[in-house]
């Protein structure tokens, strides 16, 4: 609660709460022209311009209902951060964040240019809607890539340290673990990347041959679909009519429309096993390092401090996805993390002490 609302004080607490609104509309002003800086379309620049105009004006009248001398600006720590990976991977990156942070028109950076659903102009229109879609899970999936790998590594270790095992035993069963954990992540992206594209072209193949054995079946189910979108169903028949006469974008179209595919989406096989095996394996090298540097005193330990102070930095990065409260969802995944690492040192202390020699 911010120090100057006080519920038993009506007037002080309505204060309060227009100060908070008027620091919610800088935030999102200042947010809307940062990306309007890095947005190459004009047309999308100037729709995040507009929305940080529309923003400083709900300010100041926030600031009137304030009736106070405002503070300076100043955005919050994770607008700041936000900002960094703006100018640095293009807001498109990263849309699941900006949503988090109740940024509008995010739609329309799927669209490169097309800020409705509506019927292309030009073929170069055709499928510009979907551009983008689908990038914004990369960042998401390199972080949970990671925590697995922590966690999991660490968990092992943990295990095998309760069961009382060497230095030496510590060490290879940290790289097996470390090798395994990896290639069965990469093996598993790999494969279901395989198939998604197997199955994206066994039925891009069904609707090729289609399209060219009833070209006016599918110039009738593309203008329905347009239709129902609310275009007048003879307009939407001659742009169909003009589309199917250029088999490639008809075909991208029909597949994007009818079959709810994107290709782009689907990217490289062989980049997500790469991209899989590279986040799982950092994560799971973070608790081997007490083994690996020079010798130190009680590895478990530092091995130990690694691990949670890992966790708690991831915890506060997937916060930048789920909107929640930073030091909270850190502290969760300390806790988290501490609880599987003491239930696998106990049992691999119970399994050293009762069947071990």
């Amino acid at each position: 609660m911010h120090p100057d609302k006080h519920p038993e004080d009506p007037h002080q607490a309505a204060a309060a709460d227009a100060l908070e609104n008027w620091h919610e509309e800088c935030q999102s002003a200042w947010l809307y022209r940062i990306i309007a800086e890095g947005e190459a379309d004009p047309l999308i620049a100037g729709m995040f311009t507009a929305l940080a105009q529309a923003a400083e004006t709900q300010a100041a009248l926030w600031a009137q209902t304030h009736g106070r001398a405002l503070p300076a600006f100043r955005p919050s720590l994770r607008a700041r951060i936000v900002a960094r990976l703006i100018r640095i991977t293009g807001p498109r990156a990263i849309k699941p964040v900006l949503a988090t942070l109740k940024v509008r028109g995010l739609s329309a950076l799927s669209t490169r240019g097309v800020l409705t659903h509506a019927m292309p102009t030009q073929l170069s229109d055709v499928g510009a809607r979907h551009r983008g879609i689908g990038r914004g899970g990369n960042l998401r999936a390199a972080v949970f890539g990671v925590n697995d790998g922590l966690v999991s590594n660490a968990c092992l270790l943990m295990g095998v340290a309760g069961a009382g095992m060497d230095h030496d035993a510590l060490l290879g069963t940290g790289f097996a673990g470390l090798m395994a954990g990896a290639l069965s992540m990469a093996a598993g992206e790999y494969l279901s990347m395989r198939s998604q594209r197997e199955v994206f072209e066994s039925q891009i193949a069904l609707e090729r041959a289609e399209l060219a054995a009833y070209p006016d079946e599918e110039v009738e189910e593309l203008a329905l679909i347009y239709q129902a979108r609310g275009f007048e169903l003879e307009a939407a028949r001659q742009f169909a009519r003009e589309l199917v006469k250029h088999p490639v974008h008809a075909l991208d179209t029909l597949a994007r429309e009818e079959l709810g595919l994107n290709p782009d989406d689907l990217g490289s096989p062989w980049g997500a096993a790469i991209a899989s095996f590279a986040a799982f394996a950092l994560g799971a090298l973070l608790p081997l390092l007490p083994w690996l540097l020079a010798p130190v005193r009680e590895p478990v330990m530092w091995s130990g401090g690694i691990t949670l102070s890992s966790l708690f930095v991831i915890g506060a990065v997937l916060s930048l996805f789920t909107g929640r409260n930073a030091l909270w969802s850190g502290l969760r995944m300390v806790l988290i993390g501490a609880g599987a690492g003491l239930a696998t040192w106990a049992i691999g202390h119970l399994f050293g002490t009762n069947v071990l020699p």
